[in-house]
């Protein structure tokens, strides 16, 4: 099967959605299938992949890549990408990992579009809470983690005790995080926290760690991905997941368990389906509920495994084969209509 993967982003862009474009086409292409991933990520590092990658596809270009392929896929709805599909008849199937909605939870009239090009679209959600907000039905497919570089290291010496992984912006929490470290201050505990990630928010960040007089317990890490992230997530004990804004998953969350961490999220959005049984919630914005809960987990004698004893089986539920074989049922079903 012949399968045009149109991904906005891409690598060497860095993100959830590039990480699953990613896995998904390297699946396929394992799986048999001929894919060509059509990406508007225009810089190109010379990595190697074993299918095509074609960067910033003109009009004519992206016409004769849609009557190429038996599915088109999109991983999220593009309609830059989408109006080929208007002249030429091919079986459509959009994976939606964003909410249609502005920043601030408003519908745009190109969130109307969106929603209204999805009804003729075969749909998969990363979570049942994106599925919801959709307005066409779906089918429910986790997003995928990297399993090859994503495991538990039992040689590992897990001596960290909270990690945050993410790009920095206002929208992560890790402010909220800060003020969660300042209460447990207040109740003599100073567990150390390392900010791994890079963004616009870092300089006022580094400025509010000094500020509170967190200096000694925050370290900021900068970016790290691959090999070197999963290192860092095997060396803690905690993956806290902060967020202000609504997540659609949190793929993280689920890289930061693979790594035998124990996640602990907003109360919001996908995040509480991205753990499943293996971690702990918060009420989101709540810096004293997510204090609360970092107490219980960090104190004297607090045993964390009953919450990753049901990882294994929940992480097998993400893992890229698993999740190809998801999309892949999607795409036939597409395909045989």
């Amino acid at each position: 099967m012949k399968i045009l993967l149109c991904s906005h982003f891409f690598h060497p862009d860095f993100g959830g959605i590039e990480t699953v474009s990613r896995v998904l086409a390297s699946q396929f292409t394992a799986a048999g299938h001929e894919v060509i991933v059509a990406t508007q990520t225009a810089q190109d590092d010379g990595t190697s992949f074993p299918f095509t990658v074609v960067r910033k596809p003109g009009p004519l270009h992206l016409l004769r890549l849609t009557t190429w392929c038996d599915v088109c896929l999109h991983n999220n709805i593009s309609l830059r990408a989408a109006w080929p599909l208007l002249m030429v008849r091919r079986p459509w199937v959009v994976a939606h990992h964003m909410w249609l909605a502005r920043t601030d939870d408003s519908i745009g009239w190109q969130d109307r579009l969106k929603q209204f090009a999805a009804r003729h679209a075969r749909n998969l959600a990363a979570s049942r809470a994106l599925a919801a907000t959709l307005g066409a039905p779906a089918s429910i497919v986790g997003n995928p983690y990297d399993d090859a570089t994503f495991r538990t290291d039992a040689a590992a010496t897990r001596d960290g005790d909270l990690i945050f992984v993410g790009r920095l912006l206002a929208d992560k929490g890790v402010d909220l995080l800060f003020e969660a470290l300042v209460r447990l201050r207040e109740a003599d505990s100073t567990p150390r926290l390392c900010v791994v990630g890079s963004g616009p928010a870092e300089a006022e960040l580094r400025a509010l760690a000094a500020r509170l007089g967190l200096d000694a317990q925050v370290e900021f890490a900068g970016r790290l991905a691959g090999v070197d992230l999963a290192a860092r997530l095997n060396r803690h004990r905690i993956i806290v997941v902060p967020s202000r804004a609504r997540e659609s998953f949190g793929l993280v969350a689920i890289e930061g368990l693979a790594c035998g961490c124990v996640p602990v999220v907003a109360r919001q959005g996908g995040l509480p389906e991205a753990i499943g049984p293996c971690g702990v919630s918060f009420a989101p914005g709540d810096a004293a509920d997510l204090a609360r809960c970092l107490a219980a987990l960090l104190a004297p004698g607090a045993d964390l495994r009953p919450l990753l004893a049901g990882a294994p089986a929940h992480l097998a539920q993400h893992t890229a084969q698993a999740v190809a074989a998801g999309y892949l049922r999607v795409i036939e079903e597409a395909r045989n209509a």
